[in-house]
C-alpha cells in the first residue's frame, strides 16, 4: 500500500500539462512587458520574427525590417526612461497549434524632458512558433482615441 501511495504521489507531481499555444504566447507577452519596462532593447527585438509585421504608435508605414524594429524600440526605450507599457486588459484567441492571437489595451508611460507622461493605447499581438520558438509575427499599437 505504502508503494501506491508514494507511486500516486510522485505522479502527480510529474503528470502537470505541457504548455499549450496560449501559455507560450503569454510568455512572450511577458517577456516583451519585462523587456519595455527595462528599456531592454536587445531582449524586445528579439522577440520578434525575422519577417515581423510592425506598426507602432509612432510608426508612419508597415515597419517589416528587424533593424528597423531594433530602431524603434532604441528610440522608444532609450530616450524616455523609466518605460513601462502595462497591458490593462487582454483577450487571448487561439488561432491553431502554432499561432495565437492577443488584443487588448495597454498604458505605456515614460519620462520626456524630465515630465512623466501616460499613452493609453489599442494593442495587437500575433505571436506563433517558429521552430522551435514562439515569436511575434505582427505588432499594432495605436493611441486611445479621445
Amino acid at each position: 500500500m505504502r508503494t501506491v501511495l508514494v507511486g500516486l504521489a510522485t505522479l502527480s507531481f510529474t503528470s502537470a500539462a505541457p504548455a499549450g499555444p496560449q501559455e507560450h504566447a503569454l510568455d512572450v507577452l511577458q517577456r516583451w512587458t519585462e523587456a519595455f519596462a527595462a528599456s531592454d532593447v536587445d531582449a524586445i527585438a528579439k522577440l520578434y520574427a525575422p519577417d515581423a509585421l510592425f506598426m507602432g504608435t509612432g510608426s508612419k508605414t508597415v515597419v517589416t525590417d528587424p533593424a528597423d524594429i531594433r530602431r524603434y524600440f532604441e528610440d522608444a526605450l532609450l530616450s524616455r526612461r523609466p518605460r513601462a507599457a502595462v497591458i490593462t486588459s487582454q483577450h487571448v484567441m487561439v488561432l491553431s497549434d502554432e499561432a495565437v492571437l492577443i488584443t487588448g489595451l495597454n498604458d505605456s508611460t515614460g519620462v520626456l524632458d524630465g515630465r512623466p507622461f501616460s499613452n493609453p493605447g489599442r494593442v495587437t499581438f500575433v505571436i506563433a512558433k517558429r521552430g522551435s520558438d514562439w515569436k511575434i509575427i505582427h505588432f499594432h499599437r495605436s493611441a486611445m482615441p479621445k
